[in-house]
This record gives structure tokens, sequence and C-alpha cells, in this order.
């Protein structure tokens, strides 16, 4: 019941916003496109957000404020949201954080991270959804999903550690060929300078990762945020003692998982079982 009414004020301050940057819109005598023009912003970026569909971020806000002449009202409404309404439709975001970060970690028990995932392997993600995709929208997000691995060979790449439950490595998502083909890039992708991947054993007695995936990152300016998602949302956590929480989860998980040379020696026992 609890997420259900997140999910209501969340989307109703979205709206809220949104009908008055629309207001503030037209009291200047401009369309949407105009306004998307002026700002070198798509003119649908400029409907989602008036429609509530979009975040408005805070360096937008004030691009806004000085063109609508608005005396700080937008970026005033965007500072002082609750937490939960700062969680984008999409993880857009998180995304955007990702893309800039010195450092992640990240826990997965369902599939491969999306990081370090192969495009059939990510397409067959996309595939498994229920209720299904449409055709295109799979190929646009495999096409989203393989550009944001761009940071893994970037100039400056983050520090980035995986943890990852060994279920993932018994399932075969997409096929035989699929899948041996995700092992091998799971092995290349772990010898990465910037990459430490490590493999949580089946068998344990404890764990500390039975709540789910999750995912944790440090911004260039050094703040802490962590990321998690569910079967029907997403949520950025701010709050420094949910993050502090996350960092304890995600310590622990790397004490009991494999370490990263006995987690390479795993892969190459599955690569030469194939």
């Amino acid at each position: 019941m609890s997420s259900v009414r997140r999910h209501r004020k969340n989307a109703s301050a979205m709206r809220l916003l949104g009908r008055q940057l629309a207001r503030f819109r037209e009291a200047a005598g401009l369309t949407q496109r105009d306004l998307a023009a002026e700002l070198n912003l798509a003119e649908e970026t400029v409907a989602s957000i008036e429609q509530g569909r979009r975040p408005l971020k805070p360096d937008l806000a004030d691009r806004l404020d000085a063109r609508l002449d608005t005396k700080g009202a937008l970026s005033v409404a965007v500072e002082n949201m609750p937490e939960v309404d700062l969680i984008p439709a999409w993880a857009e975001e998180y995304m955007d954080l990702e893309r800039d970060a010195v450092a992640l970690s990240w826990y997965d028990n369902q599939v491969v991270p999306g990081l370090i995932q192969t495009e059939r392997y990510a397409r067959a993600v996309f595939r498994s959804r229920v209720p299904a995709f449409s055709a295109d929208d799979i190929e646009t997000r495999v096409a989203q999903r393989l550009d944001r691995q761009r940071i893994l060979t970037g100039e400056h790449p983050p520090t980035i550690s995986f943890v990852m439950w060994e279920a993932i490595l018994l399932d075969r998502i997409g096929g035989e060929e699929v899948f041996a083909e995700q092992v091998r890039t799971l092995r290349e992708r772990s010898d990465l300078p910037c990459v430490s991947l490590q493999v949580m054993p089946l068998g344990r007695t404890s764990h500390a990762g039975l709540d789910g995936p999750f995912i944790l990152l440090e911004t260039p300016d050094h703040q802490h945020l962590g990321y998690s998602e569910s079967q029907r949302g997403s949520q950025l956590v701010h709050s420094p003692d949910e993050v502090s929480i996350l960092w304890q989860k995600y310590a622990m998980l790397r004490a009991q998982a494999l370490s990263p040379e006995d987690s390479r020696a795993l892969l190459d026992r599955l690569l030469g079982d194939r």
C-alpha cells in the first residue's frame, strides 16, 4: 500500500510543477516550441515536463527561471520536493549520475549487471519482459544500454566493483550461444584495470543481499548515493542514513563473495565446459 501512495504522490507533484511551468510559459507569450528553441531543447522535453512525465532538473529550472522571469520559483520548487519526488521516470537521473560517477558499486542477483551485458544478452533480457516491449522499443533500450557502457573504456573510467550471484551464471538467458558469449565478455571485463568482478557463490549459510539488487555511486564532488529497482519502479536514495546501510550491505557482500581471482577462475571453468 505504501508504494502505491508513494507513486501517486510523486506523479501529482511532478504534474503540479509541470502545470506551473506551463502557466509561466504562457504568461511569457511562448509556445512549447518557442521555449524549446530558445533553450536548445527538444519540444518533446518541454511537453514531457509540463505533463509531469519527466522530472525538471535543477540546472534547467535555473535557466527557465531566468528566461521566464519567475524570480527563482521553479528552482525553489525543485529544491524543496520531497526525496521521493526526485525519482525520475525510467531512471534518467540515475543514468546522468552514472555517466559522471567516479566510483560505482553494483550488486545483482537476477541478471548480469547492465554495464557488462553483451548486445545479444541485453536484447534477450528485454525480450523476457512481461508485458512485452515492442520490437522498436527493445532495440532502443539495447542501444541505450550499450551506449552507457562507454564509461568502461573512456579516458577516465570510474572505479567499478561488481558482485553478482552465482545463480545468474546458471541461467541461460537467450540460449546457450548467447550466454556463452556473455560469460566470455564477463571474463574479458574482469581484466579491465577499472573493474573488480566477484561472484557470490551458491550454498552459503548467510547472505547480505537477500533484499535484492542495488547500486552505489560516488559523484565527482564525492556525494554518495544509492539506487535500487523493483518490479514496479526505481528509487534514487539520497538519505545519508539509508546510503550508509547500503554501503554496509555491500561491504559484507564483498567479504562473502569469492575473491576477484577466484571469480575469474570460476568463469574460466565455465568457459572450459563449453
